[in-house]
């Protein structure tokens, strides 16, 4: 008799496995943190490396500041931990794939060799196992052997030396073009150079990786300004493709009384001055106005960051008082980091959660004297969306002598006004674009990055320009890059776990006491994993490539991998108790055929949010029914 509560199943199809690998899946150019993670805790550091850059010109910078939507993804952080009487606890927490990232870079890439041996070694590693279709190798392969035929040294003009525009440079020297990026800063990497404090990112860091990029080829011209060294027409004459990458880089307003004057400034303007040695005149008591118009997201975009390193980056300033950060977001919705408010605090910022501006006042001389707040009751409606309720009676007035407004960006496209006229706007500042090939409606130009997407994280605008990269091809060439997949299953032998990983609690990532980050303000706050801390966070990945695979033809209906699992993930049921919809009622009529009795025949369910890998119930069959497989897929280019 069929229970009263169907169970609702997906049954498992092609991809399906792929998928499970979770962390590489939420990856925007799908990085195989797995392989890297796997890598580590074997200590083969150098693999790890390799992997790590193989799909990513910026592995080693993400290992600082990337906002790690793998780790948000990582299913160790979703297996629920139970206590000694086997009551729920809590879910567990993800794998610090990021700090990960950065320790198996600084171990075998650009800190520890020259651009060239980096460049040779990634040209001729080939992952054993999840190689995908944005390895560097993947793109020389297809080149060399004429499934992809090369450019044919065709310039292409990129606007923007920030992570998009270097990360379409570097895809296109790979598929046979000549690039060359015009940077109107002093130094190459955008954002990266002139808005991330270098207290979170080294600068030697940041010219090492992007030596690596400009060793395929790629020339990189800064202090070049388009409209006023190099006009936008004459880059459409001279060039066969101009690529817009110039980032959202210019601070907004509030426009609120008092707004406009000395005393107030932009956050980006800041980290710009201090980043290139500039003098700013900044008072004694700052407030820092952050969050703005920023919808909440878990993952961190560097818009959303920005706020925190205006603050922190002030606090560290000589002579700098006290600095209040004041955000409409009560401390829960706050749109930085955790782990970035937790240092801020330490580092003595005072924080005004749930107060929105509304004036800023000045005395005869016209210099800011104080903030005028009134108290934000909640920021998002139902459908969190951006609609903020105020009460004006509760209001707040913060004495201060200087304005830090990071409340959002926007781009600077005065230099379309000559040669850009072709080139619609879905609004003011914001070129129209084909959201799948990145182009506008002017012809050969394209965009990635900010403009594409929006302000997102760093690995967004990698993926952006590798795909504005691929569009160019087309472009030129008239042939369309695919991707055809080869998937396959191993099973492993006498597959094992380092013993105790289930139980291992994530290593906290070690930093510097706040007093020595305020005495030394370009101290690194993230001092990083030691090789034996490394090892064992690494140890606690799941290895989500590799699942347990029943024959049903062996199975003797025992229960013994029921009864044995850690985790209850699995579970005996009868036919008649689950539901699949029609992916189910085929699976069941090539099995049992057409018509078969599902009362008295049954499927082994399992929870994939609870499965460890740990092997049990494959140790644990009598009828070696169970095996550990682990799923490989490597991706190859072809052109059409």
């Amino acid at each position: 008799m069929a229970s009263l509560t169907p169970l609702v199943v997906e049954v498992p199809g092609e991809g399906y496995h792929a998928a499970l690998i979770s962390c590489q899946a939420a990856c925007p150019v799908h990085t195989d943190a797995r392989g890297y993670v796997r890598a580590i805790a074997a200590g083969n550091f150098e693999e790890a490396y390799l992997i790590a850059r193989g799909p990513n010109p910026f592995a080693s910078i993400c290992g600082r500041i990337c906002g790690a939507p793998c780790e948000a993804a990582c299913r160790r952080g979703k297996v629920p931990r139970v206590d000694a009487d086997g009551h729920f606890v809590a879910t567990d927490r993800p794998i610090a794939i990021r700090a990960l990232k950065r320790f198996a870079c600084e171990a075998a890439g650009p800190d520890t060799r020259p651009a060239d041996e980096v460049l040779e070694r990634i040209r001729s590693y080939v992952p054993s196992v999840t190689a995908d279709a944005e390895e560097m190798a993947a793109l020389l392969r297809a080149g060399v052997n004429g499934t992809v035929p090369r450019g044919h040294g065709e310039r292409i003009a990129i606007i923007g030396a920030g992570p998009a525009g270097l990360s379409a440079a570097h895809d296109l020297a790979l598929l046979g073009f000549t690039p060359v990026v015009f940077e109107t800063e002093p130094v190459p990497a955008g954002m990266l150079a002139v808005g991330v404090p270098a207290y979170r990112l080294p600068r030697d860091l940041i010219t090492r990786e992007i030596a690596v990029i400009e060793a395929l080829g790629v020339e990189i011209r800064c202090g070049t300004t388009i409209g006023k060294d190099v006009s936008f027409a004459d880059l459409r004459r001279d060039f066969s493709a101009v690529l817009i990458a110039v980032g959202a880089k210019a601070s907004r307003g509030l426009n609120l009384p008092g707004e406009r004057g000395p005393g107030v400034y932009g956050g980006v303007d800041l980290l710009r001055a201090v980043s290139l040695g500039e003098r700013m005149d900044i008072g004694r008591e700052i407030v820092v106005i952050g969050g703005g118009n920023v919808a909440y997201d878990v993952a961190r975009s560097v818009l959303r960051q920005i706020a925190y390193d205006t603050a922190r980056t002030a606090r560290r300033l000589a002579g700098t008082a006290v600095v209040r950060l004041a955000s409409l977001e009560g401390l829960e919705e706050m749109p930085a980091d955790t782990v970035e408010i937790l240092e801020g605090d330490e580092e003595g910022i005072e924080r005004l959660n749930g107060w929105g501006p509304l004036e800023i006042e000045r005395d005869e001389s016209g210099q800011p004297t104080a903030v005028v707040f009134r108290k934000c009751l909640h920021v998002y409606d139902e459908n969190r969306r951006f609609a903020p309720v105020y009460d004006d009676q509760q209001r707040r007035r913060v004495p201060c002598d200087t304005v830090l407004l990071a409340v959002g960006q926007a781009p600077a496209l005065s230099f379309l006004e000559e040669g850009g006229k072709d080139i619609e706007q879905a609004r003011p500042g914001w070129p129209k674009v084909n959201p799948a090939t990145l182009a506008t409606t002017g012809p050969g130009v394209f965009v990635a990055g900010d403009l594409a997407h929006g302000t997102r994280l760093l690995i967004d605008a990698v993926a952006s320009g590798k795909a504005a990269a691929r569009s160019i091809y087309q472009y030129l060439t008239g042939r369309a890059l695919h991707a055809s997949a080869l998937t396959s299953h191993l099973t492993l032998d006498r597959y094992r776990r380092e013993q105790g990983y289930e139980s291992i609690r994530r290593q906290e990532i070690p930093t510097c006491e706040p007093e020595e980050r305020l005495a030394h303000p370009d101290t690194l706050v993230e001092i990083g994993f030691s090789p034996e801390q490394a090892q064992r966070e690494a140890s606690r990945c799941l290895d989500c490539g590799v699942t347990p695979v029943f024959d049903g033809s062996r199975c003797v209906l025992c229960g013994g991998c029921v009864d044995v699992c850690p985790t209850q993930c699995l579970k005996l049921a009868a036919l008649c108790d689950i539901l699949g919809g029609a992916a189910l009622d085929e699976a069941i009529d090539s099995l049992l055929g057409p018509g078969s009795d599902l009362e008295n025949n049954s499927a082994i369910l399992k929870d994939e949010e609870r499965c460890i890998r740990c092997a049990l119930c494959a140790m644990r069959c009598p009828v070696d029914a169970i095996t550990m497989e682990r799923v490989t897929f490597t991706t190859n280019w072809r052109c059409d």
